[in-house]
Order: C-alpha cells, then structure tokens, then sequence
C-alpha cells in the first residue's frame, strides 16, 4: 500500500466528503467520519491494512467550493499537519452554473477553480508525504449533457494537477462510467440507483467511490 503505517490522512471536499461528519474535526470515534465514502475508506482499511493503523480526519463540508476550501485551508489542512492528504472538490463549482444560473457570484467559472486548486496543492505539496487527488464528477452517462460535459473540464483540471504534481489520481467519473454501461446480464445501473440527483451517492455510490480510492492508493480489495 502507497501510505506508510501510521500515517494521518485527511479528507476534504464538500457534502459528498462531509457526509454528516462531526466538526470541527472528523474522527473515527461513533460515527465521526460521517456515513459516506472517507467512513468506508477507514472501514475497509482497517480491515485489508489493520496493522498499518492510519489514522483518518474528515473534514469535508457540505456546499463548499474551491473558494471555501481556500478560506479553511490553513485550518482545516495545514494545521493539521496531515502526512497524506485526499481533496475532491469542483461539484459545487459547477453545480451552482446550472440551480443558480442568475447568482453568477456563487459560480467558479474554470480558469479561478484551475488557479485556486493548483495554489492550493502547490503551497501543500513540498510537506505531504503523500497527495490525492479525486476528480468531480456527475453521475449522468450523456457526456453531452451540459452539466456533465462542464464536470469533465472541471475533472480534467484534476487529472493535469495530478500528474504535475505526483499526486495519486482517483477518477470518480471514470469508475461511474464503468458501472453505468456495465452491468450482470447487460443490465447497468441507473444514475438514480447510485444518487437520486446525480450528485449525492447512497451507500452502493459510496462504496463505489471508496473502492476507487482502495484501488489507487493499492491497499488490496
């Protein structure tokens, strides 16, 4: 596995990372780490990589964008001190395009979410023994959809910042796609048998996007 025995690995993101998490800080402690993918991810870690003992912190927040992220960072991240680091951030970024089309100022148009995000990671980096990075994604198979195709540039931004900068990359629209046009006797999922909107998995969605993160940071399954 990519992350060294008793690392700390913290998640940020937005609601999708948040999941009802506690705050200010996110444990493993009752249901500390919320009901999402971060609280499988340390589930499914204990369970393959006991011995490892990682310790996990969410603190994910529902609504925010990159903007918010940048706001929080020296206390949600670097005051943390955290060895490893996962951020998937950018839904929010595009969402509010399209249910507030007319509040243009709650919008991060592409070139502010590239800028802010690679600041973000470049500033990071140098102290992290480890980076991941998690793409946006849109659970809608129509890549013409113009929220879907918005959510593939905003994802693309991940994947260049990835390589750049020798993050590990989990692309969540990709491990979507996959179960969205595969499927037991020709039959793939639904977009709403994993997200009622799209956007906010159910426990399959989550546990789609915690196996991706096992996968990329090669902790077994």
């Amino acid at each position: 596995m990519l992350i060294q025995p008793h690392s700390k690995l913290v998640f940020i993101g937005d609601s999708i990372t948040d999941c009802d998490r506690e705050s200010p800080v996110g444990e493993a402690v009752g249901e500390g780490l919320g009901r999402g993918y971060v609280s499988l991810v340390n589930a499914l870690l204990n369970t393959v990589q006991p011995r490892h003992a990682i310790r996990v912190i969410n603190v994910g927040t529902s609504g925010h964008t990159v903007r918010d992220l940048d706001a929080r960072w020296q206390r949600d991240v670097l005051a943390l001190n955290p060895d490893w680091l996962s951020v998937m951030i950018g839904i929010n970024d595009v969402w509010r395009h399209f249910d507030t089309p007319r509040q243009t100022e709650w919008q991060v148009a592409l070139p502010e979410y590239a800028a802010t995000l690679e600041r973000l990671v470049q500033i990071t980096r140098p102290a992290l023994k480890g980076l991941v990075l998690m793409t946006p994604y849109f659970i809608e198979p129509n890549r013409a959809d113009p929220m879907r195709a918005m959510m593939d540039e905003y994802g693309d931004v991940v994947r260049r910042l990835a390589e750049k900068y020798e993050a590990v990359l989990v692309d969540t629209q990709a491990a979507f796609d996959a179960i969205l046009s595969e499927g037991s006797g020709g039959q793939a999922a639904h977009p709403m048998s994993l997200a009622w909107d799209r956007v906010h998995p159910n426990l399959t969605g989550h546990m789609l996007l915690a196996r991706a993160f096992l996968k990329s940071i090669q902790a077994g399954w």
